[in-house]
């Protein structure tokens, strides 16, 4: 394997509303991506292979259905590549994951919230890549962490704090092992 790679985010648009929800998902998803990975180690970050797609609402009820036996739809799933930070390989592409957005669910969830859709997905990015580089929300402690994270990322994007009064994640899940 070459030892030489350089980080990789691949999004996929496979429901039409992203288009009009937000300008150019695929660049906008990558550079929110790009910025949480400053989270991960210089070396580690360089040869990251990751996926983003944007679904719609049937899709990720199926996935959610078939992987963790919840047959609704959530706003973001993530399917770890290689598990935590001591799981990573000291050379070679480290294959983050994949993180899976329901265009509806976030376009509704941001609209109850009185937030741009674009700020939410932010935050479904965000959020999705921690659960990747072994971030959870379970215990109350891990929870504060990982809030601490994403307000801490998405601030330095410009982004309102996503948990200012509002609870946006009650629906989302933890990653899938």
């Amino acid at each position: 394997m070459d030892e030489d790679c350089s980080q990789s985010i691949e999004v996929t648009v496979e429901a039409a509303g992203w288009n009009v929800t937000v300008t150019d998902p695929e660049a906008f998803c990558a550079d929110i991506a790009r910025a949480a990975l400053l989270e991960l180690p210089d070396d580690v970050r360089e040869r990251v292979e990751l996926g983003i797609i944007l679904t719609d609402d049937a899709s990720i009820r199926e996935l959610n259905a078939r992987w963790r036996g919840k047959d609704k739809p959530t706003n973001v799933l993530s399917f770890p590549g290689v598990g935590d930070d001591e799981d990573w390989p000291s050379a070679g592409p480290v294959l983050l994951g994949d993180i899976v957005v329901a265009w509806e669910t976030v376009r509704d969830e941001a609209e109850a919230a009185g937030i741009g859709a674009d700020a939410h997905l932010a935050h479904m990015v965000v959020h999705g890549l921690l659960h990747l580089a072994g971030h959870d929300h379970i215990e109350d402690a891990e929870a504060d962490e990982m809030e601490g994270a994403e307000r801490r990322i998405l601030g330095q994007l410009g982004f309102a704090d996503p948990y200012a009064g509002t609870a946006l994640l009650e629906t989302s899940e933890e990653p899938l092992s």
